[in-house]
């Protein structure tokens, strides 16, 4: 391992690292969202490859009591995942204003963070895991199951948190490559864990839940061991794991907004659980295998998004901000076009992809209106998402997770509250594309006034488009 003197900026290997300040940006963009997409996809498909292990080996309360906790779970973590993406936009704010020795201090203060972070997350998690359960009336048959597929996914949550912390600091020097590899390699061996404890050893929802967990440890392990030796100009410096005052609070000043938007729309998709709830376990079924397909398409629609907050932050660094321009519309167009046409997939076949999930026909009926309504219109996300990625790059943070909140959270919370959807599972889904029409509406009116204060935003730099 080098130490802190032999420090270097700009070592990584031009294989990982990618310009973000010269150019032509299309395709340094797409080289950098195409592992972004692939790890998400990836990531997906394991954590779909749980829920078919669960629904088609363990029965449809199995299928119910993983689903119902993906929203609980995203209510707990998301706080903290947010404040990844001020590790990522600080750091590469940083390298945009050459400034090494802030990098590296960042790096350290982000690592010790994420494991500050990461046991909190584990105490709250275990403290709240019945109660939020019975908060939310999980269907008494799946309670047990949820519950303890709960506890056990907690012990996992804080190196989750490392492996997420470690990831953006490799994206901000444009490295997707490498972390999308360390979960292609435990991916792989999570599938084989969750066939070896739930068909092998019989142990349904608990098996599943360690499997994620053994395949978690290793993600972080792995990101770790890379930042360590083989983080170039963001090498993991052991003396310098301290929660450095200026380089955390503007981590934490970029970073809590974004959680506390993902947070509170987490929990506006946790009050929604509530209402799919009361439509019975088979409805909870449907509705955890049909949104699957909805993460697919958001990690490509969040891929070009990240995109747009690491390209950004170079740039403002950099001062080069009528390249961010150029930056903002070519995300939009690469995330629209790329969600319309996967969307359009599945769409397509939907009772074929259902069918991985599960045979039963009443759950089916369910999953199918939740992929039309939700699925068929997700793709008015992407201005939203990428116009918010453009402003926490430029350092605007709070202003897209006030929008997020009201236009998507409250609106959704509003729809449960008093909205008369019942008996009618189409009308509750549809609370989210118009909760995506709301948020585009006010984002846009929003990035009119940012940029109007930015002279250089209609100037076009050199070889940029």
């Amino acid at each position: 391992m080098q130490s802190e003197k032999e420090y270097k900026p700009m070592a990584v290997s031009k294989g990982n690292q990618i310009d973000m300040l010269n150019g032509n940006p299309t395709r340094a963009m797409f080289a950098f969202a195409l592992p972004l997409i692939a790890t998400g996809m990836l990531q997906q498909s394991f954590n779909s490859v749980d829920i078919a292990v669960a629904g088609r080996f363990a029965g449809h309360g199995a299928l119910a009591a993983v689903g119902c906790n993906g929203p609980v779970i995203g209510l707990i973590i998301n706080l903290f995942l947010g404040l990844a993406i001020g590790v990522n936009v600080v750091i590469a704010t940083y390298i945009g204003q050459r400034n090494p020795e802030r990098v590296r201090r960042t790096v350290g203060a982000a690592m010790i963070l994420s494991v500050i972070c990461g046991i909190f997350m584990l105490a709250v998690a275990l403290t709240v895991a019945e109660p939020i359960h019975r908060l939310l009336g999980t269907p008494e048959e799946v309670m047990d199951q949820a519950v303890a597929y709960l506890r056990i996914m907690a012990l996992g949550m804080p190196f989750m948190i490392v492996y997420n912390f470690g990831a953006a600091v490799l994206r901000s020097i444009g490295d997707t490559k490498r972390p999308f590899y360390i979960l292609v390699t435990t991916g792989i061996i999570n599938v084989g864990l969750n066939f070896f404890f739930v068909i092998g050893m019989g142990m349904g929802v608990e098996g599943v839940a360690w499997g994620t967990v053994i395949s978690t440890v290793i993600n972080a392990v792995a990101i770790v061991v890379i930042l360590l030796y083989h983080g170039g100009d963001v090498t993991l410096y052991p003396a310098l794991l301290r929660p450095f005052r200026h380089e955390t609070a503007r981590i934490c000043r970029i970073g809590i907004p974004a959680g506390i938007q993902t947070t509170v729309f987490a929990f506006s998709n946790v009050f929604i659980l509530s209402a799919i709830n009361s439509f019975g376990a088979i409805a909870a079924a449907g509705s955890a295998a049909a949104i699957n397909f909805e993460f697919y398409t958001y990690f490509v629609i969040s891929a070009f998004a990240q995109t747009a907050t690491a390209f950004t932050g170079q740039n403002f660094g950099a001062q080069q901000i009528g390249r961010i321009r150029i930056i903002m519309r070519k995300s939009l167009k690469m995330a629209l076009i790329a969600t319309a046409i996967l969307a359009s997939i599945i769409l397509w076949q939907h009772r074929l992809f259902l069918s991985i999930f599960t045979t039963d026909a009443g759950v089916q009926d369910f999953g199918a209106i939740r992929v039309c309504v939700v699925l068929g219109t997700q793709i008015i996300a992407c201005y939203y998402e990428c116009a918010g990625g453009v402003m926490r790059g430029m350092g605007h943070s709070m202003t897209p997770a006030v929008i997020t909140i009201a236009g998507t959270c409250l609106l959704r919370l509003l729809w449960v509250g008093f909205v008369p959807y019942q008996g009618n599972f189409g009308a509750l889904m549809s609370v989210y594309p118009i909760s995506w029409i709301l948020t585009d509406i006010m984002m846009w009116i929003a990035m009119r006034r940012i940029v109007r204060h930015l002279p250089a935003w209609h100037s076009k730099p050199d070889h940029a488009d």
